[in-house]
């Protein structure tokens, strides 16, 4: 599954920009506070209206303190799957069970320091872990490669039927890091600059699609 990341779109079209990427699975949408991370972008009036726009279900990534007071809104405003990071509350779990009670997938992040064994016994009780690939807070960083084997890790887990989760990657997601998070085991890819960057999106997101699939283990 490709996720087009709106922090690399036109922010004065973004009606306009969701438009663009009609062929993708998921449409990233980043929430910053400058709190947790040190930068500021969108919040709910702005999902509020891109999901009212948007032909791609929304794939929230909440980059903020205290998500137990806001990720339940951004469920009920209509996102497909909404994401919490674990390194900013106390219960994880219970954010999880608001989320999901609100209609969405419930996801946890972890930033790229951030131990995956920390959190196993808490994953049961969500659908997607988004594993950063690089430091949250701004677009068109570096990717960060040690992290992939927390995704191993991760589809591990999955495959002997411990868990049921998506296991997305965000952070420098593009033709040539692809293959190597689809080869750890990673299912959705959030790419910004790699699709709005590109002069065609749908072309874009059809090549990265292509080139998970074919490296894909199995």
């Amino acid at each position: 599954m490709i996720a087009p990341s709106l922090l690399s779109a036109d922010f004065a079209r973004l009606a306009d920009e969701s438009q663009r990427v009609t062929g993708a699975d998921w449409l990233h949408f980043d929430v910053m506070d400058a709190h947790f991370v040190p930068n500021l972008t969108f919040g709910l009036p702005v999902m509020q209206a891109v999901q009212a726009v948007s032909p791609v279900p929304l794939d929230c990534h909440l980059m903020i303190e205290n998500p137990h007071r806001w990720a339940p809104g951004y469920a009920e405003a209509g996102a497909r799957n909404v994401t919490i990071h674990a390194e900013a509350c106390d219960d994880p779990a219970a954010v999880a069970r608001d989320i999901r009670a609100a209609g969405a997938l419930a996801g946890l992040a972890l930033k790229p320091g951030t131990p995956l064994e920390q959190y196993l016994d808490v994953l049961p009780g969500f659908d997607t872990l988004l594993v950063m690939t690089v430091e949250p807070g701004f677009g068109g960083q570096e990717f960060i490669a040690e992290v992939l084997p927390k995704v191993s890790r991760a589809r591990e887990l999955v495959e002997a039927g411990h868990l049921t989760l998506f296991i997305e990657v965000d952070g420098g997601i593009n033709a040539d890091t692809i293959e190597a998070a689809a080869e750890a085991g990673a299912d959705v890819f959030v790419a910004g600059s790699a699709v709005y960057g590109a002069d065609d999106p749908g072309k874009a997101i059809a090549a990265l699609r292509a080139q998970a699939a074919a490296a894909m283990p199995g």
